[in-house]
């Protein structure tokens, strides 16, 4: 029986990436999981200035998670950003904003304050920068 190990969550691969000592040990990490989609998202959205997202300023009123018990994952939840970003889905701004909630209380709470952070366009983890992002990936943000 093969067994293939779990994907780390996004809050883990910045645990990860906040443990580093040095620059090169922070590329690492993100050269590590450069194929983890919502790591991508959630760098893009944190960085990329032609995103615009279309939620309120500030927390909106979610009920974080229990860790032991998220029903999703921002693994999967990420596809539902683009309901979020100007260009996306063009839904009800209610509607909009239920859908971000619901998201938001689904999945682990360190990943909900990731997500948060990059709507308000603040890297969410020290060192964790534009310049280190272009370098990794260097078509992720359109300049």
């Amino acid at each position: 029986m093969n067994y293939e190990p779990k994907q780390p969550e996004v809050f883990e691969i910045l645990e990860e990436f906040t443990q580093q000592k040095n620059k090169a040990g922070r590329k690492e990490v993100l050269l590590k999981y450069q194929n983890v989609p919502a790591l991508k998202d959630i760098l893009r959205g944190t960085f990329d200035d032609s995103l615009e997202f279309l939620l309120p300023d500030g927390k909106p009123p979610y009920k974080p998670n229990i860790p032991e018990s998220t029903p999703s994952s921002l693994l999967k939840k990420h596809k539902e950003f683009a309901y979020f970003v100007k260009g996306g889905a063009d839904i009800p701004q209610y509607k909009r904003e239920n859908i971000f909630i619901r998201m938001l209380e689904s999945i682990h709470p360190q990943d909900a304050i990731i997500v948060l952070s990059m709507v308000n366009k603040e890297p969410p983890v020290k060192f964790l920068t534009k310049k280190l992002t272009e370098e990794i990936f260097p078509n992720l943000i359109v300049t």
